[in-house]
Order: C-alpha cells, then structure tokens, then sequence
C-alpha cells in the first residue's frame, strides 16, 4: 500500500472530483486503501441526514468506492502510531481529533502517503507523508518525485 484515502480523499471521489478520479485511475488498485475510521466518519456523516434522495444517492456512492478501494487494517502497528502521535501532538499543545490521528497513523504504520484535502493540519504529524489529489496539475501516482512537502515530512520521525 502506497496511498491511503482521508476523508475528505474519498467525499470527492463520491463527487466525481476530476482531479481525485484521474489520480486514482493511474494508481495500481493494491497501492491504494481506505482506513476504517475514515469509512465511519463517512457512515455517520450519512446517517445524520434526513431520508431523501440525496442519502440514497449517498450511500450508493459510498457502496461503490466501498467496492472499488480495498482498507487499511487497525493493526498493532496503527494502535502503536495512534499512541505515539497522540502523545507528540499533546506535548506540542497541537492537538487534532483522535479519528484524524488515527487515520493519520495507518498511514504511518504502512509507510504510506495520506491523502488528504487538509494537508497544513495534518502535516503536524512528523513522519506523515501527505499529499492533495483533489487539484488539477498533480502529476500522477508513481511518477517524478513527491513533492517537497511529503518528501520533508518522510523524512521526519515514523512514529510522530
């Protein structure tokens, strides 16, 4: 696994984003997966709403890409990175929300790159490559070298 979904990564692939779709398009299906709290967050953000058309076209949307992307599994190793970004994060006074730690630390214990609409908050967790496929102009999976940004944060602490 190369790549693994945020939120927001797949809220646009169930809008039909351009950028999102073509960017996943050049990924092998095996690099790319959607962590289960990211599949939770989507699932109450759906069962908030009213029934109507548009939760139906929702949840549709979302059986699809359930479908079409494989997940990122809650290992040992997620639960370890969860712990130990959590605790940097605190001890900075920076703190995000324990679904983005944790969504952010089955990237970390894969060695993967999040992809994500909010790369400047989440960039605060070392070790966190990120980068935003929601943009034209991208260059696709697996070709030139990542970007500064994930490179740098590569670079830095695996477990935050």
């Amino acid at each position: 696994m190369k790549y693994v979904l945020d939120t927001n990564a797949v809220s646009e692939l169930m809008r039909g984003n351009p950028a999102m779709l073509a960017r996943l398009r050049s990924a092998k299906k095996a690099d790319v997966a959607i962590p289960e709290p990211v599949l939770a967050e989507l699932e109450y953000g759906i069962a908030r709403l009213p029934a109507s058309r548009r939760k139906r076209l929702l949840l549709d949307q979302l059986a699809t890409v359930k479908a079409a992307i494989g997940r990122a599994p809650w290992t040992d190793g997620v639960s370890t990175a969860f712990g130990s970004i959590k605790a940097v994060l605190e001890r900075r006074g920076a703190r995000l929300e324990d679904l983005d730690i944790a969504i952010a630390a089955h990237a970390v214990a894969a060695g993967a790159i999040l992809v994500t609409d909010d790369v400047g908050h989440l960039s605060r967790v070392d070790g966190l490559g990120v980068e935003n496929w929601s943009r034209p102009g991208a260059p696709p999976s697996g070709d030139g070298p990542a970007t500064a940004a994930t490179a740098r944060r590569r670079r830095g602490s695996p477990s935050a």
